[in-house]
């Protein structure tokens, strides 16, 4: 979902920084955290960007060009496929390099380099890696780098050292803007690497942790089209434990049946009657159904298959509907107490600690969650402007402001999650969306 770019000058320790970020990132709800690097090695275009540094014989628009094109291609053929399957995507370098490299030491500009990239993946977060240029100049010499390669390459100069960290601190403190869309990126640093690893990890930690707590859209990919892809990834685990081996695939929807004979509105209500917001208050959960820690984790347990424990639950949220683990912990707990949660008998070895899942009786209000999900910010809207009113009469106020796309989006999840109701199809317009909230099925 997120491409977060490591820069820095050459020996900054920008591989080290990025090892580091592999395991940090581990433990956020993302699908897969993967690693690349530019330019490519094993593609031909960034061979020929490599062999182009160490000669030395380019011009700065002849190797510009060549790092867009491997960067173009690797956007489109690697990094945009596992953004869109959830994953992280962490690459040790990236488009600001060629803007410093090319673009400020070589003199061709960064409207230049900006619009030789022009279609090439945006990174979400730039983590700047800052290095004393001396001390990178004797990593360089002595480290792994210089004992894959006895070419050196034309930066790897202490001159040229300084004016490529003069460069990076330019662009990436906003002395210099960069050209759209590049000037979109999270830029978090300098994160100075002249110590300890123990200090570089603590730091990149709280890159990360300030990163995803503020929630940004993703830029290269639609965060609905990310989350739907966790939904069905869910949806199809819970139908091959219900299919015996060697059994044909049935046609008929695993999930039918989940409104157990009652509409949305009806379960709303049962919802909002049951959730004990006095409770809610006293042990620091949010004090209605509808908050997005709480869609987000009974909605994924509404559709985990078996029994689960924080740790498989929290992955099992997205990076879309993410929440910290130190909140699905005590929502947990606290729905345990209040009865949401069932506990069950810990027999899977090596589990975190208390396995559980969610109660039968709330299964149909986890499942409305993740549907209704888009639409879940104009549901709260019309509950405070309407704390009395029925949940029957919500959707007719809420499809009247929503935007088409939105309800397009939840129209999408129900095709994914089915009606609901044995032998009805799935709502396809805002029509037949009204009708499905606030109608029983049909007999």
């Amino acid at each position: 979902m997120y491409l977060i770019s490591v820069e820095g000058g050459d020996g900054s320790g920008k591989g080290e920084a990025v090892r580091l970020l592999n395991e940090i990132l581990a433990k956020y709800p993302f699908a897969e955290v993967c690693s690349t690097h530019e330019p490519r090695r094993h593609a031909e275009a960034g061979r020929k960007a490599l062999e182009a540094v160490q000669r030395g014989d380019m011009t700065p628009a002849e190797e510009a060009a060549l790092f867009a094109e491997d960067r173009l291609d690797h956007t489109q053929s690697w990094i945009l496929p596992r953004l869109k399957q959830s994953a992280v995507v962490i690459s040790d370098r990236n488009i600001h390099s060629s803007m410093v490299y090319q673009g400020v030491v070589g003199d061709l500009g960064l409207d230049e380099v900006a619009q030789l990239n022009e279609g090439a993946a945006v990174p979400d977060l730039v983590v700047w890696i800052d290095c004393d240029p001396d001390r990178a100049i004797r990593r360089i010499q002595s480290g792994t780098l210089r004992m894959t390669s006895a070419k050196q390459e034309y930066f790897e100069t202490s001159e040229i050292q300084k004016k490529i960290r003069a460069g990076f601190a330019s662009l990436l403190s906003g002395e210099i803007e960069a050209p759209p869309p590049f000037d979109a990126c999270t830029i978090a640093g300098p994160v100075l690497n002249e110590g300890g690893l123990d200090e570089l990890a603590k730091a990149l930690r709280k890159t990360v942790r300030d990163f995803m707590r503020s929630r940004p859209e993703p830029h290269n990919v639609d965060a609905e089209t990310v989350d739907r892809h966790v939904i069905a990834n869910l949806v199809e685990g819970m139908s091959a434990q219900q299919r015996l081996p060697g059994m044909p695939v049935s046609s008929e929807p695993v999930l039918h049946g989940w409104l157990n004979g009652a509409s949305p509105a009806t379960w709303m209500e049962r919802a909002e009657a049951a959730w004990p917001e006095r409770s809610a208050l006293e042990h620091d959960v949010p004090r209605r159904f509808t908050a997005s820690s709480v869609w987000s984790v009974v909605g994924t347990l509404s559709l985990m298959d078996g029994t689960s424990d924080v740790r498989r639950l929290y992955h099992a949220l997205g990076p879309v509907r993410f929440v910290s683990l130190r909140h699905v912990r005590r929502l947990v707990k606290w729905l345990m107490d209040e009865g949401w949660i069932f506990r069950q008998q810990n027999e899977v070895k090596f589990a975190e600690g208390q396995m559980f899942r969610l109660s039968d009786d709330h299964l149909a209000q986890g499942r409305l969650a993740l549907a209704l999900w888009p639409l879940r910010g104009h549901l709260e809207t019309w509950r405070e402007q309407h704390p009395k009113a029925s949940w029957a009469t919500a959707m007719t106020h809420v499809l009247a402001d929503a935007p088409e796309e939105t309800v397009s989006n939840v129209l999408a999840r129900l095709d994914l999650l089915s009606s609901g109701h044995v032998g009805c199809p799935a709502p396809e317009d805002a029509a037949q969306l009204e009708g499905w909230w606030r109608l029983e099925p049909p007999a």
